[in-house]
């Protein structure tokens, strides 16, 4: 049985993360790809020797072409410019709109049939650049947020009680920046409602502290910006697909009428399978909280409108 191709566009931090996180997961063959020739090629080989170690049996190759991509059953698009502190994500966007669509039209033709999974940040308009550049169906197309925003969320949650990380549930909407909505109402430590647990003072401080979680890692780092987690939030999407799983999950994907919104990407809860994404769940929000959904669909269009 064919395994499935998995590229990695961007041999960085991230990149190289998402590549270490999906050999671990054997979730195919991996190709790494990069413009700056012998990364891609030592991270590859790097992660190739640690096999008999960690005991996986993905085939890693690092290339400067987009050649040895053919194919792809999932494509992760990573490489761009990072976050230095005192920036946004939205910072980022005039070089990484450049770099997003060139990639994309390289992508499709020779991977027509693959999934775009887009990191590069900000994540929803480079997702909105690659539905516009591909000429994939939507479905095909998504932008890492919601799995990162919620996993800092829960994170900070379970560090505010004590509790185990994995009994903490919860999710953040919206587009992927200062603006991204964590609802505290959908939020659980093992079916118990946090605010039931936390004052409102509290809950309102990890919001916030979840609104600015990418900055404040920035802001540890200097010279980069987070890539465990990220890397580990693009795994569980890229497994959900591959694995026809069908977990629902936060991400932006292009929604058409939901919550309010059309003909944009914006953080919502989908399930991903085989066909990338399947649905788009529309829950029940109040008043306050699809005003501040909205809110973050208008920064994104604000972004979106200076291209």
């Amino acid at each position: 049985m064919k395994r499935p191709k998995i590229t990695v566009v961007g041999s960085g931090n991230v990149g190289a993360t998402v590549a270490h996180y999906l050999a671990l997961k054997e979730l195919g063959d991996i190709v790494i790809t990069d413009i700056v020739e012998g990364i891609p090629q030592g991270k590859a080989l790097d992660l190739q020797e640690a096999a008999p170690v960690e005991g996986y049996d993905s085939l890693i190759t690092g290339a400067n072409s987009y050649d040895e991509t053919v194919h792809s059953d999932v494509v992760i698009i990573t490489a761009g410019i990072a976050r230095k502190p005192g920036m946004s994500r939205d910072d980022l966007m005039d070089t990484n709109v450049k770099v997003v669509r060139a990639v994309v039209k390289e992508i499709a033709s020779r991977s027509p049939d693959a999934h775009l999974v887009l990191v590069t940040n900000p994540s929803d308009v480079m997702a909105q650049v690659a539905f516009n550049e591909s000429g994939f169906a939507p479905e095909k197309i998504i932008g890492l947020g919601g799995v990162l925003d919620s996993a800092r969320f829960r994170t900070f949650l379970a560090l505010e009680l004590g509790v185990s990380f994995e009994d903490v549930t919860g999710f953040v909407l919206g587009g992927h920046g200062d603006d991204m909505v964590p609802l505290t109402r959908y939020s659980f430590v093992s079916g118990i409602p946090v605010e039931t647990l936390l004052d409102k003072a509290t809950l309102d401080r990890i919001v916030q502290r979840t609104r600015q979680g990418g900055a404040e890692i920035v802001n540890y780092l200097k010279t980069g910006s987070a890539y465990y987690a990220p890397g580990a939030a693009i795994v569980q999407m890229v497994e959900s697909i591959i694995k026809d799983k069908r977990r629902i999950m936060p991400c932006s994907a292009y929604v058409k009428g939901q919550y309010g919104v059309s003909d944009l990407f914006l953080g919502v809860p989908v399930m991903l399978g085989k066909n990338g994404v399947e649905k788009i769940y529309e829950i029940e929000l109040t008043v306050d909280e699809k005003a501040a959904l909205h809110k973050s669909a208008d920064a994104v269009r604000h972004v979106l409108s200076k291209m």
